[in-house]
């Protein structure tokens, strides 16, 4: 049996899920599936590379933009095999999840990602387009820029945000100038930054928020076979 270690959050669910046993180390900061037990190796910027090494992985899965490549260089240098996943759009995330779980071992497709496929692929053209703006952090503001996954995930439900044709990917943009782009919909996800009712909302007087999932936006894994309906009522219930 392959030894895999997951610095991705939404990585170490796909392959919890679909081969127990195979994951020998995960990240804090990974939190499904719910009870997985298996040693944490620290966060995704911020890996205990000696642990991981001690883990003897065959194995180490991560992603060009959650971990630095300083950290998979070394984990490279010290002899360990690192798989690295590119995820800007829905189809090229089920093109890696693909990659990734024959890489550590699948005999398959699994029927959850199948069955995430087509959930995606059914989905109605949206009646009307709504124009928003996606925070992802806050002191300071970021916010959603050009080519993301979580961007893309959000035109497919029918919201284009107001700076995806800007140069960066998550730009630093003051809030006043996020309020005077006059959004239809300020989109609010609870990770990486928790936004709440009580803590994003008021930022934006006489705007209507959504406050969403940030695990249903951002992670590529079994979640994306439910993302549409929970994303699709969050912000349906915004814009009442």
């Amino acid at each position: 049996m392959t030894r895999v270690v997951s610095l991705v959050p939404s990585l170490t669910e796909a392959v919890a899920v679909t081969l127990p046993g195979v994951l020998v180390g995960a990240t804090d900061w990974c939190t499904h599936p719910a009870g997985l037990d298996v040693p944490r190796i620290g966060g995704t910027k911020n890996p205990r590379l000696d642990r991981i090494v001690s883990l003897a992985p065959d194995l180490v899965i991560a992603n060009e933009e959650e971990n630095r490549a300083a950290d998979l260089d070394a984990l490279r240098a010290a002899g360990i095999e690192v798989l690295v996943t590119e995820v800007r759009s829905v189809p090229q995330a089920f093109t890696e999840l693909d990659r990734v779980l024959t890489a550590c071992g699948a005999p398959g497709r699994p029927g959850w990602l199948d069955a995430a496929q087509q959930t995606w692929a059914a989905l109605p053209e949206p009646a009307e387009r709504t124009t928003a703006v996606v925070a992802v952090w806050r002191r300071p503001w970021m916010i959603l820029g050009r080519d993301t996954f979580a961007g893309d995930v959000l035109a497919r439900l029918g919201v284009d945000h107001r700076y995806a044709g800007h140069p960066d990917r998550y730009p630093r943009v003051p809030v006043t100038e996020l309020r005077a782009a006059a959004p239809d919909l300020v989109v609010l996800p609870d990770e990486p930054y928790r936004f709440t009712a009580d803590d994003g909302p008021e930022a934006f007087p006489g705007l209507p928020c959504a406050l969403v999932s940030g695990r249903h936006l951002t992670w590529y894994g079994p979640s994306l076979t439910r993302a549409p309906r929970i994303l699709a009522k969050a912000l349906r219930a915004a814009r009442r």
